[in-house]
């Protein structure tokens, strides 16, 4: 059996990679970064928006997980370690958003 013609295909491959470099750079995906600055400004507060959504939802949740109302514990008790509480939560699910968001 003749070894020349099993690794034929490979070898040129490996020998022309220039027409699938240029193929490759001609057809360039979409991507999110702004063209202009209207649409970084309309990107930032979409994103903002869904953050603040993301966020305030993500309270929420955890205020159901919880034994308690702690918005009724924060404002009418005026407990501050139930406040810092939920300081730290919306800060952690803005963290989580915000790392998302960087992909």
């Amino acid at each position: 059996m003749n070894t020349k013609l099993r690794f034929l295909p490979l070898t040129a491959i490996a020998l022309c990679p220039a027409p699938v470099l240029l193929a490759a750079e001609a057809a360039s995906p979409a991507t999110w970064h702004a063209q202009s600055l209207g649409q970084a400004v309309g990107y930032i507060l979409l994103f903002a928006a869904i953050g603040i959504v993301a966020a305030i939802a993500g309270y929420k949740v955890f205020d159901r997980c919880t034994p308690g109302d702690l918005s009724r514990e924060i404002v009418e008790n005026q407990n501050v370690a139930a406040a810092i509480v939920a300081g730290a939560v919306i800060l952690g699910v803005c963290l989580i958003i915000a790392a998302a968001m960087v992909g």
